[in-house]
């Protein structure tokens, strides 16, 4: 597989960057203080790892995990991702990134947000509802009789496929939520945000996190309306952290489903 560029060094960010060395495939990350910053983690990944600058991770492949918050995504180049399958992270987090009125009324969905910001990007929402401690803890070889299932959300289903099969190769199955419209199924304090994978074995003893650990408290003030009401319709297959039944197979003891988390740039 060609290199993997990934845009943001932080929790979920450094641990797809572990799982795709592990995988054999070489990375290019980048972070916003610079390529001298990550003399430690390169030091940690490898040989098939290199720091870059932002540009250079974005450059670097067909495929860029993009696990910035989301206040960061401003900040980008619209241009930057033109083209590249892009595995999306970002979650919002009043507590971190302020409030968003189109997130808040539900108008848009974070994945939506960001897609708007890099028109051009084939943006496949992934990574996004399961903290990071629990991706090392839950990877499994592929044919491995227990692995765990991620949700993804996409508007192509090309780069839906790609960003699968990548996943696949990071240690994880994969359930097509839908389209980015409806990313809300695997967003904060959805069924399928990280608590679900608790349930494993494999993760005791994990504390429930948001972007890296520990979660990030909720300001005080009044929670914002549940996201797209409207558009609360759909299978049910993430709240019950059942995989559709052509994977029947691989289920056994797995009642994790889908799980998000973001990383930072910083």
């Amino acid at each position: 597989m060609s290199t993997l560029g990934i845009i943001g060094s932080g929790s979920i960010g450094s641990a797809v960057a572990r799982l795709a060395v592990a995988a054999g495939i070489p990375v290019v990350v980048a972070n916003s203080r610079g390529p001298q910053t990550l003399t430690g983690l390169m030091d940690e990944l490898g040989p098939l790892a290199t720091a870059g600058t932002v540009e250079q991770a974005a450059a670097a492949g067909d495929h860029v995990v993009l696990s910035v918050p989301l206040t960061a995504v401003e900040t980008l180049d619209p241009h930057l991702l033109d083209g590249k399958v892009v595995l999306d992270t970002t979650n919002y987090y009043p507590s971190r990134d302020g409030r968003v009125p189109r997130l808040d009324d539900g108008d848009v969905t974070c994945g939506e947000l960001v897609q708007e910001h890099f028109p051009a990007a084939r943006l496949v929402k992934a990574f996004s509802n399961i903290v990071a401690p629990h991706v090392p803890q839950l990877a499994r070889p592929s044919g491995a009789d227990d692995r765990t299932a991620l949700p993804i959300a996409g508007d192509d289903d090309t780069a839906k496929a790609e960003a699968a099969a990548l996943i696949d190769r990071l240690g994880f199955l994969t359930v097509d939520a839908g389209t980015l419209a409806d990313a809300w199924r695997f967003e904060p304090e959805s069924a399928a945000y990280t608590p679900i994978y608790l349930a494993d074995p494999s993760t005791a003893g994990t504390a429930d996190a948001g972007p890296g650990s520990p979660r990030p408290a909720l300001p005080p003030v009044a929670p914002p309306r549940r996201r797209h009401p409207g558009r609360r319709r759909g299978p049910a297959v993430l709240t019950t952290g059942r995989l559709p039944t052509e994977h029947a197979g691989e289920q056994t003891a797995r009642d994790r489903s889908a799980r998000r988390m973001s990383g930072d740039l910083a």
